[in-house]
């Protein structure tokens, strides 16, 4: 694949010996009980994503995030930063606020009428002067919680003691350094309701071997052969493999038809009847549009790329936050995925999908990788059911669609005696990799 850089936290994320050897029994995916202990152990001590950025244009914009029985509201203060707040009134505990808005005039609670400011501070109170501990105003504030920004997301931790944001991410905000990911637009986005626990897609998105057989559409642009990739996991359970997007060796196409890699690299201004084989084409035509990327960027508008080095004008590195969210960084695409678990039932859980692109000067309209072709502009996120694929017409076929199609499935085989721990090849390490980490959170050493 070239020269690259390997951070040095980096693990090498198909040596099994990096790993503890803990099983993966079923009923982490369909106890009550082990999901309580995710709540009392996990969750509460992590960063989760309440939104992006570019949502939170004006002061006042807020963002309300719903986890489990828990909800958060992140505002945009005067001063450009950004506040969270448990989204509960200090006076009786009235929900304030139920999907993201505008909030000038701050958070009115509908019940007794007591009026926040966006800073949290009380502002106003009915019958102010009849508590016996004094005037609230100016006094109660709602609690608040600890909020940051990267990448364009917005972020907040329940954890008062939890490690910075850049510290827990570490090192994904130095290795994708490169990546404007704030100048990213959405211009496709989903809520999925999936009959499913939530670490199905954590499973699914840390290992690559189920995709020639999941997504057969996939080797001719993005070269699956197991000595491709490189898989590497981090200290604090991140993970990532990292993927030539050039055809595979051993999926070759049929005779005949046009090959999706010619029309990438005609876009480039490569001729693909120019090689002599198709392992030329493959191999060396990789390594044209990587200089054809590297020397016209520029005249062409793509200006994302000013900062992006050989590896990341032209491959794949699919990255596993910890412990729900997955990041595909593409060339010109940025993907964001997370499952999120359901308030009482493990069996089910929400799959968000927010398909990013970058502006492209003279272009209006963008591929979004799962969703075809959409106008480069802000989209609003649509909540549906999967309904065995019937509720999201819109992905049908695509990658991430055939995955919920295998979901189910995997959540019914979790309940069967007939398994009993993952039967692993090297690189699905990292899979078991992040349930040791959860393991490490479930029983306090992280």
């Amino acid at each position: 694949m070239g020269e690259f850089a390997v951070h040095p936290l980096t693990i090498n994320g198909r040596d099994p010996a990096n790993l503890r050897g803990d099983p993966i029994t079923g009923d982490r995916y369909t106890s009550r009980e082990f999901a309580q202990r995710e709540w009392d152990h996990m969750w509460t001590r992590i960063w989760h994503v309440a939104g992006r950025s570019a949502e939170l244009q004006e002061e006042g914009d807020y963002l309300v995030h719903d986890f489990m029985h828990e909800s958060v509201i992140c505002v945009r203060q005067a001063d450009g930063s950004v506040k969270a707040f448990y989204n509960a009134c200090a006076h009786r505990g009235q929900r304030l606020a139920w999907a993201n808005s505008s909030a000038s005039n701050g958070f009115h609670c509908p019940y007794h009428g007591w009026r926040f400011a966006i800073d949290g501070v009380l502002k106003t109170a009915q019958d102010s002067e009849d508590f016996p501990q004094g005037n609230p105003c100016g006094k109660v504030k709602l609690r608040e919680l600890r909020c940051q920004t990267w990448g364009g997301f917005v972020w907040y931790t329940m954890d008062d003691e939890a490690p910075s944001l850049l510290e827990y991410l570490s090192p994904m905000p130095e290795i994708y350094r490169n990546y404007p990911m704030e100048t990213a637009v959405c211009v496709f986005a989903m809520k999925i309701d999936l009959n499913t626990n939530w670490k199905f897609a954590t499973d699914n998105f840390s290992e690559s071997y189920h995709t020639r057989t999941a997504h057969p559409q996939v080797p001719p642009w993005i070269d699956q052969d197991v000595d491709s990739a490189r898989h590497e996991m981090f200290p604090n359970g991140h993970g990532r493999t990292v993927q030539p997007m050039r055809p595979s060796l051993t999926d070759l196409p049929p005779a005949g038809i046009d090959h999706p890699f010619d029309a990438i690299l005609r876009q480039w201004g490569i001729d693909p009847d120019a090689y002599p084989d198709y392992k030329t084409k493959a191999m060396q035509g990789w390594l044209d549009l990587k200089a054809a990327k590297r020397a016209n960027w520029k005249e062409r508008g793509y200006v994302h790329y000013e900062h992006m080095d050989d590896e990341e004008l032209t491959d794949s590195p699919h990255t596993v936050v910890f412990p729900n969210v997955t990041l595909s960084f593409l060339p010109d695409n940025l993907i964001f995925f997370r499952t999120e678990p359901h308030p009482d039932d493990p069996n089910m859980c929400t799959f968000d999908l927010w398909c990013m692109a970058y502006p492209v000067e003279g272009q209006d309209t963008v591929d979004s990788i799962m969703a075809g072709p959409r106008p480069l502009r802000e989209c609003e996120v649509e909540h549906r059911a999967f309904d065995g694929g019937k509720g999201v017409p819109e992905i049908e076929g695509q990658i991430v669609y055939q995955d919920m199609q295998l979901a189910e499935g995997q959540q019914r085989g979790m309940y069967s005696r007939g398994y009993q721990d993952a039967y692993l090849s090297a690189q699905e390490t990292r899979v078991r990799f992040f349930h040791e980490v959860l393991n490490d959170y479930l029983e306090g050493r992280r």
